[in-house]
């Protein structure tokens, strides 16, 4: 008797993308792609309809809920499917809140087809797949955890890089502008520089954030 195939959903905003996962991974045996989303909105209701093992999910979906919060909405759910989250992107400010919101892997958009569908197969058994550039990123936080900024300190330094002002800052993320004036003193400290514009160009440099 054959094992019923791994049920997938895949949820990215851009149709050739989708329709490209799916080319892929229709080819391997015991995979079925069962639904699409456009939105991360769509891919939250979407999973929780009781039919889908493993989400594959993009972060970045325009306007509207991000890939990791829809992660975090997913995952919440008591027998919830796997969310393998297949996006471009490696930075800390990325592969960090996708982790702690829940996903099972990570996986990069130029990960070779057999990548994609070992990693399908691995979180449909609940198992851990990471690109290996996340994975060494994550190795280097463990091993020099002083340097490494703080999740809200990624998002301060990526409103920095923005342009935004302290007081911006802290209305966008519901912060006081004192609150942001100590982060901002914190990841100084951490990437050993003493203004906006030199911590904005220190992290990029390093993986932290993305410009």
């Amino acid at each position: 008797m054959t094992a019923d195939p791994i049920r997938l959903l895949l949820a990215d905003d851009h149709p050739v993308v989708r329709a490209g996962l799916r080319a892929v991974l229709e080819t391997e045996d015991g995979i079925a792609v069962v639904a699409e989303a456009a939105t991360a909105e769509d891919a939250v209701v979407r999973a929780s309809q009781g039919d889908i093992d493993v989400v594959l999910m993009d972060l970045q979906f325009g306007k509207g809920m991000g890939g990791a919060e829809a992660t975090a909405a997913i995952t919440a759910r008591p027998g919830a499917p796997r969310v393998l989250i297949v996006t471009t992107y490696d930075t800390d400010a990325d592969t960090l809140p996708a982790i702690e919101a829940g996903a099972t892997g990570y996986l990069l958009k130029d990960a070779p087809p057999e990548d994609l569908a070992a990693a399908v197969r691995t979180a449909a058994a609940g198992r851990t797949t990471l690109a290996p550039a996340v994975a060494d990123r994550l190795m280097n936080r463990l091993r020099t955890p002083g340097t490494a900024l703080t999740r809200r300190e990624s998002e301060v330094l990526v409103l920095v890089a923005e342009g935004l002002s302290n007081q911006a800052i802290g209305a966008r993320l519901h912060l006081t502008e004192g609150t942001v004036k100590s982060h901002l003193a914190r990841i100084y400290a951490k990437l050993g520089v003493d203004s906006r514009t030199a911590a904005v160009a220190t992290a990029t440099q390093l993986g932290l954030i993305r410009r």
